[in-house]
């Protein structure tokens, strides 16, 4: 018991370092300006930009979808938005085709084939897509307007092999309930302190779930996304990166809808963790090869992004029932007895302040650089929201042995009164970039 115990937390001290570096990293850059704009290219030597849109039964969300698409600093004769619609999903169909879309919408609808997941329904309309570059978008995103521009002009200063840019991705409800604030705090963490950390690094970037930019031709030649993996998007940074492309982090922000109801965030999470379950699994097959394709700092960051990920919301809950024997015991913070115990001490001690004070302070920054400061109060609510995860994590355990490609739909549109959009018309005031 003594060597488990002692074992997970060496595990977590390069956890902890990372997060550590990255709320430096925020920290650092606090006093910073913002981007430079980018120079404005004519509308005529644009590129076609195809945006690949999923959708499943949120016929709802089509009215606001198109017209945040339609607010995007692009010419309309330039974009190539592809609506992708699953074939058992009537409604979601007849109220597309209702809406009389404009020009450069098109409706695309999937066969009823297993598996019945989102990258299988982009794998199905990649091959229709016009543009050079591809952007994902999910039926709840509001893009800020200069996006397509600004990840444009990304790819024509980058690297030649940079592949894939992510854009940041915040809340527009955060206010609504308990979890869209402590959602909104993990995001402001994940987009604007973890994830950029890794670009820094030049270390493997597990993408978010949407607004991902692409060259169309290196999205081709890799095959896209794997229709089977929950957390497609992880799963295709990883794959990028193994054949040598660079992902990047891009300045501007889409807005999403952080659920608010429990069962909702419940499923949502369960199939972002069992997902990066499927991707550990998956890369791990010949851990000498993934050695070998990302190198020792690539191999250890996808170690702490995806493993560590799955591991720390698992043991989590471990350190209470590990801390309420000792109290019961009377052992709390006992002195080691002999030499041999001094070093795991210490590291069961650094594990349990630095490690909360580090995820803390990320989070604080981030929320600080994002202008959110009536969510400030919510630091300390923090280890309530991560054993809520942790539940999550063992239901995606239970889901991975019995249900392991099983696609659970989160439940979009519960934000959309007047109070929200009120929220999304003032929400960039506090953006950074």
């Amino acid at each position: 018991m003594w060597g488990v115990t002692a074992s997970r937390g060496v595990l977590f001290v390069p956890l902890i370092g990372f997060r550590l570096l990255a709320a430096y990293g925020l920290f650092a850059s606090a006093s910073g300006g913002d981007e430079a704009p980018c120079p404005r290219l004519p509308d005529r030597a644009l590129p076609i930009y195809t945006l690949l849109v999923p959708l499943y039964r949120e016929a709802h969300m089509l009215p606001a979808l198109a017209r945040a698409l339609s607010r995007l600093d692009y010419p309309a004769a330039k974009l190539d938005i592809k609506i992708i619609l699953e074939a058992s999903d009537r409604v979601t169909i007849a109220a597309a085709r209702a809406l009389r879309l404009p020009g450069m919408f098109e409706l695309v609808v999937v066969p009823e084939l297993a598996p019945r997941t989102k990258p299988k329904a982009l794998n199905y309309a990649l091959p229709l897509a016009r543009g050079d570059y591809i952007a994902i978008y999910d039926a709840e995103d509001r893009p800020e307007s200069g996006q397509l521009r600004q990840a444009l002009n990304a790819f024509r200063t980058g690297p030649l092999n940079l592949a894939a840019v992510q854009a940041r991705l915040g809340v527009y409800n955060p206010l609504d309930a308990f979890l869209t604030r402590q959602f909104t705090v993990e995001y402001c963490a994940l987009f604007d302190g973890l994830l950029p950390a890794l670009d820094r690094l030049e270390l493997p970037l597990p993408l978010g779930g949407t607004s991902n930019h692409f060259r169309a031709s290196a999205l081709k030649w890799l095959m896209a996304w794997d229709p089977f993996n929950v957390t497609e998007d992880a799963d295709l940074g990883i794959r990028l990166a193994r054949n040598g492309y660079r992902c990047r982090m891009l300045g501007s922000t889409t807005y999403e809808e952080a659920p608010s109801t429990y069962l909702s965030w419940l499923r949502q999470r369960t199939r972002w963790v069992k997902g990066y379950l499927q991707t550990w699994l998956v890369h791990m097959r010949d851990p000498r090869a993934l050695w070998r394709e990302l190198g020792p700092r690539g191999f250890l960051a996808f170690q702490i992004m995806i493993a560590g990920t799955v591991f720390s919301a698992l043991v989590h809950p471990w350190f209470y029932a590990l801390v309420a024997f000792d109290l019961a015991t009377q052992g709390m913070l006992a002195l080691p007895q002999s030499p041999l115990g001094w070093p795991f001490w210490l590291i069961a001690c650094f594990d349990l302040s630095v490690g909360y004070l580090a995820s803390m302070a990320l989070g604080l920054l981030a929320l600080r650089r994002r202008g959110y400061m009536r969510l400030l109060p919510q630091i300390p609510l923090m280890p309530i929201y991560w054993l809520l995860i942790s539940a999550a994590a063992y239901r995606a355990l239970w889901q991975f042995a019995t249900a392991r490609f099983e696609w659970e739909k989160t439940e979009h549109g519960l934000a959309n009164g007047p109070a929200a959009r009120r929220r999304e018309r003032t929400k960039s005031r506090g953006c950074a970039p």
